[in-house]
């Protein structure tokens, strides 16, 4: 599936999937609580799901430019789908601990740093120039949508079937976005002169991109006001 359409079906299972790993973050949060009754619990799991994403995003970009965006994507699925999946073993067996999230945060914010760039630099592949508003506001409904959803569902789901039913749909959610993933067709870019003298300089084109925003204030700016909406909207859901 091409064009718009295939971009709508990778968008549809990206939303799907977004819900489903909100709703694992909400019911994690709550479960922590419950079994420590400390807020630094609560900071230490998003700690260590957020750092690996802090670390390794100025280099999954340029990892991204050199690799298969589809391939990239259905990987960082896959990766934070078996984080959720040992959980649900670890919970199933009722052997699941603390430190048992740090580890599956960090494993999977490994895989999710890559993920929104190769989102990103998919749809640029997929659909014409004309249609990047109309995606940018897909995405964004995505986003905001998952935000809002995710808790009710999730505190509906931990209450209904307890946090093993709940990573169970979350698994479900990365199946759904697997296969729209298999199924949609993302075209890779040409290969200029360009690109391939640029080919192993992974941390100048890292460096490149600080660089970049840093010279231009209006974009310095937008991203401190980003960074300052998601930090109070973090610690909102909370």
């Amino acid at each position: 599936m091409k064009g718009m359409r295939g971009f709508t079906l990778v968008w549809f299972g990206q939303i799907v999937s977004l819900i489903g790993t909100a709703m694992s973050q909400f019911a994690i949060t709550v479960w922590a609580y419950q079994e420590t009754g400390q807020a630094t619990t609560l900071a230490l799991v998003g700690t260590f799901s957020f750092l690996p994403t802090v670390v390794l995003s100025p280099f999954a970009g340029a990892i991204v430019d050199r690799s298969n965006r589809k391939l990239v994507m259905m990987l960082s699925d896959f990766g934070a789908a078996i984080a959720t999946g040992t959980l649900l073993l670890l919970a199933s067996l009722d052997v699941l601990q603390i430190w048992h999230l740090y580890i599956a945060g960090a494993f999977a914010g490994v895989f999710q740093a890559f993920q929104f760039p190769a989102y990103s630099a998919a749809i640029t592949m997929m659909i014409p120039k004309e249609q990047y508003a109309r995606a940018s506001g897909m995405m964004s409904v995505a986003q905001t949508g998952s935000i809002i959803i995710a808790p009710v569902l999730g505190g509906i789901l931990l209450a209904a079937v307890g946090l093993t039913g709940v990573f169970i749909a979350d698994l479900a959610t990365f199946s759904a976005a697997f296969v729209t993933l298999f199924l949609a067709h993302i075209p890779q870019p040409e290969e200029t002169s360009e690109g391939r003298e640029g080919s192993g300089k992974l941390w100048q084109e890292a460096v490149y991109g600080f660089r970049y925003i840093f010279q231009r204030r209006s974009l310095l700016g937008l991203q401190i006001v980003f960074f300052f909406i998601n930090l109070v909207a973090s610690f909102a859901i909370i």
